[in-house]
């Protein structure tokens, strides 16, 4: 809410005295961060996020907004600043500022260049997440300058570690700094908010439900000996049987509230209705986001690391590997249950990392505010909330009772696979979607 009594939220900033637009400016910060190298490899080395902590920290700072740098480990480092109102329910703001890791000779493009070229800005947190990041603070920093001030308190906060379980940023926040954000009620993040299309018509994502996570280490145990004898008690074959297993497992439909109102929008479209039978033919229907949203339609586990031995002639007692499973909320017990019947006897699980997952109500003041503010600036669209298959921070800002909702807000082109580009190589977002979300934010912020 302005304090400026004539104010109108859907003024053109430009036509504002004194006033300062955010788009112009929202471009440059991104590629800012995005040349802070802020690479995660999850194993406790990398550069840390001091240095871009810092940089956002000097950002608010300029506007006259405090901040509180919070380093969890060496190097490992959020920040948190409060902004806005002092009474009331308030409204929490997070990004992370770690990536993941990037190979360079794998890039059109230097990752960690930050270069603008074919209509978008290239690098390694492009879309995750500096994007966000960058429309926030540029936001922020022009509602700022202006003294547009909304009336409910905010918390902005960005932090490290997302990319490893957020085990170093958001997880201490909460656990040790929940002052700074616990009269928050409602939590705006990442990974929803963008465009996908249907039959020519765009959709909003906003995400309003995440799987729950369970990164788990396998070990089976045998006995070792010469490997030109016969041993019935291989570890490596034992174990290799039972990732087989999993990896070929075909887990079932199943239809959270979420991705019901979601695949509903769908079926109006194409003279359809919502069953576990037709739900995959619905989510084929869009052009861009089919893979990732066919992951949210069932539990899903992936092997993603294997180790075992030392040397070809010598069977080890012990072989190892590693599961990304990610479980549908109020369905964790059946997802545990057919793996633990897929692993077998002789292979045992540990976690790595196990979260829990959430859902946000489909309807809400919050989900309406946010339907207004895109339909503001692109009125022929649809806004449906849907079910994200990754993790976010917002797992452990649930802890506090915050209800969260994933709105980083980007028109897309429809040819424009976005789900890949997630970790992906040539990682890039549209300078006219960075645009367009810094405008919709905006207005979001006058209708929080």
């Amino acid at each position: 809410m302005s304090d400026e009594p004539n104010a109108r939220p859907d003024a053109d900033p430009a036509a504002r005295p004194g006033s300062h637009d955010a788009a112009a400016e929202v471009v440059d910060l991104c590629r800012d961060l995005i040349r802070i190298d802020t690479s995660n490899p999850g194993d406790g080395t990398g550069p840390g996020e001091r240095r871009a902590a810092e940089h956002v920290a000097s950002l608010l700072d300029e506007v006259g907004i405090a901040s509180e740098i919070i380093e969890s480990a060496p190097g490992r480092t959020s920040v948190v600043a409060r902004w806005g109102g002092s009474s009331g329910e308030g409204l929490l703001l997070h990004g992370h500022l770690d990536v993941v890791p990037a190979q360079a000779d794998d890039w059109t493009h230097d990752p960690f260049a930050g270069e603008v070229a074919d209509g978008y800005l290239w690098g390694r947190g492009a879309v995750d997440m500096k994007d966000f990041d960058a429309i926030l603070l540029s936001v922020v920093r022009a509602r700022a300058r202006e003294g547009r001030i909304p009336e409910r308190p905010v918390a902005l906060c960005f932090t490290a570690d997302e990319e490893a379980g957020g085990h170093l940023g958001a997880e201490v926040i909460v656990r040790d700094h929940a002052h700074l954000i616990d009269d928050c009620t409602e939590a705006v993040g990442e990974v929803g908010g963008f465009s996908t299309t249907v039959r020519g018509k765009r959709i909003y994502l906003i995400e309003a439900a995440e799987k729950g996570m369970a990164w788990m280490k396998l070990t089976s145990r045998g006995t070792a000996g010469h490997g030109s004898m016969v041993n019935r008690q291989n570890a490596v074959t034992s174990l290799a049987a039972a990732v087989a297993r999993v990896g070929a497992h075909d887990w079932p439909v199943r239809l959270t509230p979420a991705m019901e109102v979601l695949l509903g929008s769908v079926a109006e479209m194409v003279g359809s209705e919502v069953t576990p039978e037709n739900a995959e033919n619905l989510v084929s229907e869009f052009e861009s986001s089919t893979r990732m949203l066919a992951a949210v339609i069932r539990n899903t586990v992936n092997p993603t690391m294997l180790d075992a031995g030392y040397k070809v002639n010598v069977i080890p007692s012990e072989a190892t590997a590693h599961l990304d499973g990610r479980f549908l909320p109020g369905y964790e017990d059946e997802f545990f249950s057919t793996l633990d019947q897929l692993l077998g006897p002789d292979v045992q699980r540990e976690f790595v990392s196990h979260q829990q997952p959430w859902e946000s109500p489909t309807e809400s003041t919050l989900m309406s505010s946010i339907t207004r503010s895109l339909l503001a600036e692109d009125p022929d669209a649809v806004v449906a909330p849907y079910l994200m298959s990754g993790g976010t921070d917002a797992k452990h800002f649930r802890r506090l009772g915050i209800t969260g909702y994933g709105f980083a807000p980007l028109r897309l082109p429809a040819d424009l696979d976005f789900g890949a580009l997630f970790h992906g190589v040539d990682e890039r977002v549209p300078v006219d979607a960075l645009q367009f979300g810094t405008r919709v934010f905006d207005r979001f912020l006058d209708e929080a």
